[in-house]
């Protein structure tokens, strides 16, 4: 049973006005709250947000926080973007005032089971491919959460038979109280997002919050693999492995060929591996992981493989856009640390040109060095991080500082060689330049198209095998 709160009459602030904050104030205003929404934009900035919210009777606080109003709430809701040590936040949570994130609060109105992603890298694809595997399936599920559409966004369409697969990440979980996955994921841990955490324990106590309020009752899916995260398994929930390297006493494993899902004692064989169609060997474990949530959520192994089959991958995950002239470029705009960046390079023998750079997080970009210097035939750097990462891969490949996205496929393209293969791989975030990953996503993508239309030689073509 879900702890409940009733929003009617309840003075609600919500802080920050992205696609989370919008939909929070929504959602409270349309259940009688009296919703305030503050944010440090302008009006002439969040003019469309701000008339949608006016019309549902939201007060508007733009341009600035007010330090009383902070102090004035039944309810505090920040956007996973604003910082938990912000001075008014401080504030409030010392004079006793929850501060909830929008996860915490969807979740008291959520209906049927809940399978909630976490870890550093692969939550969105692991996500996806669960959620198409559930309908495969015939399964009745909303995805939701980080992955594009907030969580409280698909509240009323949720019912008793749904299964709501949600990612999640640390910003959100920071602030839960009993927020509480049926089915809990932690894909991996590793160094991420230290310009907003403190340390990178601080980073992985907050992920590891994900399974703080599961019972017995409850299913938590850990990486064997991954230290970090074997550290951070729960004790009371039933702990399922995943691992493609070793057999598990319950969860999902790799033997031989095949992709084997045991659980007391039991073993069915799902799939076997040249059954997955993504590149890369870190889509293996999100395959392992969405094999044993699918079969957890209650899908047969013969769903399972279909839908493992079927899956085309996400966008801006190792995405293939466009082959011109025997150069295949490839978007993986998504690889926003050091971590996923690797992946990345891993899934490729070798000719690599490397897009990397954009707003650093307090990343060790030395970690590429020798991967760069086995594959990459030159590393392009963008954005404000560029002076650093060039410091720091001195010498793994030849290095050019080409400031902007634009210019940086423009070199890559005259440089390019038949056979090779043209990467965006930043290791960084996007907020440098760009609005999010998906926006640089779509920006290298539309710079290849217009280089494919611009060229006679240029043709799209399949990705090379």
């Amino acid at each position: 049973m879900r702890p409940g709160i009733e929003l009617e009459g309840k003075r609600v602030l919500v802080v920050g006005l992205a696609r989370t904050g919008i939909a929070t104030a929504l959602f409270c205003a349309a259940r009688g709250a009296r919703v305030t929404a503050t944010e440090e934009r302008s009006e002439a900035q969040v003019a469309e947000a701000a008339r949608k919210l006016r019309a549902a009777g939201c007060v508007l606080e733009l341009g600035g926080h007010v330090d009383a109003t902070f102090l004035a709430q039944d309810l505090i809701v920040p956007s996973p973007g604003v910082s938990q040590t912000m001075p008014q936040l401080a504030a409030a949570r010392a004079q006793g005032i929850r501060i909830w994130s929008e996860i915490e609060l969807a979740w008291r109105f959520l209906q049927g089971r809940l399978v909630a992603i976490t870890g550093s890298n692969g939550k969105t694809t692991t996500t996806s491919l669960i959620g198409h595997i559930l309908e495969t399936a015939g399964i009745p599920l909303l995805v939701a959460g980080n992955i594009g559409t907030p969580l409280i966004s698909r509240v009323e369409t949720t019912s008793d038979a749904t299964v709501t697969v949600a990612e999640v990440s640390s910003f959100q979980l920071e602030t839960i109280e009993s927020f509480r996955p049926n089915i809990g994921l932690l894909l991996n841990l590793t160094p991420d997002h230290l310009d907003r955490h403190p340390s990178f324990e601080a980073y992985s106590l907050a992920k590891a919050r994900l399974f703080e309020n599961q019972t017995e009752k409850d299913a938590a899916i850990v990486n064997a693999d991954d230290p970090a995260a074997v550290r951070h398994a729960p004790s009371r929930p039933q702990v399922f492995w995943f691992s493609p390297s070793k057999r598990v006493a319950n969860g999902a494993f790799l033997r031989g060929n095949q992709i084997v899902f045991r659980r007391d004692g039991a073993e069915t064989v799902l799939l076997r591996r040249e059954e997955i169609g993504l590149r890369g060997a870190h889509n293996l474990e999100n395959v392992l992981a969405a094999a044993a949530a699918a079969s957890l959520a209650g899908a047969a192994p013969g769903a399972i493989a279909a839908g493992v089959r079927s899956f085309a991958g996400v966008e801006h995950r190792l995405e293939f856009v466009a082959a011109i002239g025997d150069v295949s470029f490839y978007n993986d705009s998504k690889a926003t640390n050091v971590d996923a960046t690797l992946k990345a390079l891993d899934a490729f023998p070798g000719n690599l040109l490397v897009i990397l750079g954009g707003k650093d997080k307090g990343s060790d970009f030395t970690l590429l060095r020798q991967p760069l210097r086995e594959r990459a035939r030159w590393a392009l750097l963008i954005g404000t991080a560029a002076e650093k990462i060039a410091e720091q891969i001195a010498g793994a490949a030849p290095v050019e500082m080409a400031g902007t996205l634009d210019r940086a496929v423009r070199l890559a393209c005259e440089r390019a060689r038949p056979g090779d293969v043209v990467l965006l791989a930043p290791a960084c975030a996007s907020f440098d330049q760009f609005e999010n990953y998906e926006h640089r996503g779509r920006f290298f993508k539309q710079l290849v198209r217009d280089l494919e239309h611009s060229r006679s030689f240029g043709k799209a073509g399949k990705p090379p095998r």
